[in-house]
């Protein structure tokens, strides 16, 4: 499946390279992120998303488009001592981790807990674009692969890599995606992501009352980005009207031969 996806976006930007029908768009931003079930709450952990996308319109108006993006993008879980209540003790009621710890990174007493996880990602999407507003709505799913990963837990490295198959490789997930029009071709984008399977499945325990339980980890993502098409055609609208009541300024050109030209 993740050779499909891979395949589907070398057809997407070939097309792109050969034909002027798919637009090309470059991306940057950054990832809001936790991962619900490791008991640890909040958007703290902050990773890149860069990457490049093709659009293909399914319309003739140019109003709705199916997208694949390739994207490098990082997720993951933070939170510091001090928001914990300071660095978990043996003998507290507080949730205690257990992994091998890795001696030779130094302790660091500022984290309680930071997991980084890096994933080459391919999304799909299908997206509407509002000609009088500029704003486009799009749903669609992605598949993740795992590339890098590392964890702290109360302020130890842990030995969790690739290697020990602690996260699994792949994530599956649905994503909901606003884009806000800026300027001709650049745009903010505002997306929601979430995973549909587990990451991983642990286990917890106080060592204080021996209470053990289990948890499913998925990863919780906000995503702010900056997209920026660079072969799109514009020209001036002719009904607009200061204060954008008539739409934006500039909007796509779908009279050209430059849309059939393949």
């Amino acid at each position: 499946m993740k050779r499909f996806f891979i395949l589907i976006f070398i057809i997407f930007l070939g097309s792109a390279c050969l034909g002027q029908r798919f637009i090309g768009s470059v991306i940057a931003g950054v990832n809001g992120t936790q991962v619900d079930g490791d008991e640890v709450a909040g958007f703290y952990k902050w990773g890149v998303n860069a990457g490049a996308s093709v659009m293909l319109p399914l319309d003739r108006k140019m109003r709705w488009f199916a997208t694949v993006e390739l994207l490098y993008t990082q997720k993951g879980a933070y939170q510091n001592a001090y928001r914990a209540n300071a660095i978990l003790r043996p003998d507290s009621n507080n949730v205690l981790y257990y992994h091998n710890e890795d001696k030779t990174v130094p302790f660091n007493q500022d984290v309680k807990y930071k997991l980084t996880l890096d994933y080459v990602e391919v999304p799909v999407l299908f997206h509407y674009e509002d000609f009088h507003t500029g704003w486009g709505f799009g749903l669609g799913f992605s598949w993740g692969r795992l590339v890098n990963v590392k964890e702290i837990e109360n302020g130890w490295t842990t030995t969790t890599n690739l290697r020990s198959k602690t996260y699994s490789r792949n994530d599956w997930s649905v994503l909901a995606d606003l884009k806000i029009k800026i300027w001709k071709g650049l745009k903010l984008n505002i997306r929601y992501q979430y995973s549909l399977v587990p990451l991983r499945i642990r286990e917890y325990k106080k060592p204080a009352t021996g209470e053990t339980w289990t948890r499913k980890e998925y990863n919780n993502v906000i995503t702010f980005r900056l997209i920026y098409s660079f072969n799109e055609k514009y020209v001036r609208n002719p009904e607009y009207v200061k204060g954008g009541r008539r739409g934006p300024q500039w909007i796509r050109d779908t009279s050209k031969n430059w849309y059939n030209n393949n």
